[in-house]
């Protein structure tokens, strides 16, 4: 009975040390440009009468979660989606590392004409703009934040595709072609939120 009780207190402190922070990671609602079908991806733009209605409504799909903190990128798109979805219940925090990918001379160019050139731009620099190793470094950066600061907390991501991805790579080990290959926007297989653990 003494050592079964002293695996328990052992297990118990043992469980205690880990650090673990739940991400959930959602990613803001449909833009004026979304429905234009141009890549806005720096260029600040508004959600849509359809994105106002699908931020209100996700409120709904995920009213039995729990998070600490919500972080959003400084884009107006995302922090209009977390408004529209949080603004009640959590803090929301406003974090630049949480940006798109900036495309340079290709912001807010018309969807078929930017979609091919990202995995070319993995390594290399969009002109006037950024890497997706770029994108890395950021959300490297804001990862070793949260494991500073937020140790088994419940953390909500609202943000953009270049983030999700690179949570993708960093997180989950996968190349930058097997993320871009795997993108649930590909097989249109959206859903309430991604889950990710670090």
């Amino acid at each position: 009975m003494t050592y079964i009780l002293l695996l328990e207190v052992v297990k118990g402190l043992f469980l205690k040390n880990i650090n673990m922070i739940k991400i959930t990671y959602f990613v803001h609602w449909t833009t004026t440009d979304n429905e234009k079908e141009l890549s806005s991806w720096w260029y600040d733009v508004e959600l849509s009468d359809l994105g106002i209605k699908q931020s209100i409504e996700l409120k709904n799909l995920i009213k039995d979660k729990h998070f600490d903190v919500v972080f959003c990128s400084d884009l107006k798109r995302a922090i209009d989606s977390s408004k529209l979805t949080f603004e009640d219940d959590v803090e929301i925090v406003i974090d630049n590392r949480l940006r798109e990918c900036n495309y340079g001379d290709y912001n807010a160019l018309p969807s078929d004409i930017v979609e091919p050139m990202q995995e070319a731009n993995i390594t290399n620099r969009f002109p006037n703009g950024e890497s997706y190793e770029d994108v890395k470094a950021r959300i490297s950066d804001f990862l070793e934040y949260l494991k500073n600061n937020y140790d088994n907390k419940s953390i909500a991501i609202v943000a953009h595709k270049a983030p999700q991805l690179a949570l993708d790579v960093l997180i989950c080990g996968k190349a930058w072609e097997q993320a871009f290959k795997d993108d649930w926007r590909k097989k249109k297989a959206w859903k309430p939120g991604w889950e990710y653990t670090i």
